[in-house]
């Protein structure tokens, strides 16, 4: 990790570097369409620098990530090595257990094979709003 006074890194390396994206050109994605924010600045270029003490506010998923940069990463390593790159200021919220989860579109019990020409009719009635039977 570098610990140098003054030294920056690439923000979408870094946001490798921390295993919050998979590859580099998904962060470039993420931070070209205008949904990292630095300090509260939107960033639209992938080669702005970031340096440690700087908070990213960013989108993940469902999930809106504020993350204070604690240190620059030299390589992408192991996720225990990543979970020292930063500070996570804004921790995920327990889900609520009472609050039932809504079943996916097309979700099909586990070993009840292949769906037939019937089943699959009414899967896309559902998804595309007309009801079933």
């Amino acid at each position: 990790m570098t610990a140098e006074p003054g030294a920056r890194l690439r923000i979408d390396k870094w946001l490798w570097h921390a295993r919050f994206f998979k590859s580099r050109t998904l962060a470039v994605k993420c931070i070209g369409s205008g949904h990292v924010r630095v300090n509260r600045t939107v960033v639209r270029k992938p080669n702005y620098a970031v340096q440690p003490g700087d908070v990213l506010t960013f989108s993940l998923g469902p999930h809106i990530r504020v993350i204070e940069i604690a240190a620059l990463g030299e390589r992408r390593g192991p996720a225990s090595e990543a979970q020292t790159l930063y500070a996570d200021l804004d921790p995920p919220r327990p889900r609520d257990p009472s609050t039932p989860r809504l079943p996916t579109a097309g979700a099909r019990e586990r070993g009840s094979g292949r769906p037939t020409k019937r089943d699959r009719r009414a899967l896309d009635r559902l998804t595309e709003g007309e009801g079933l039977d």
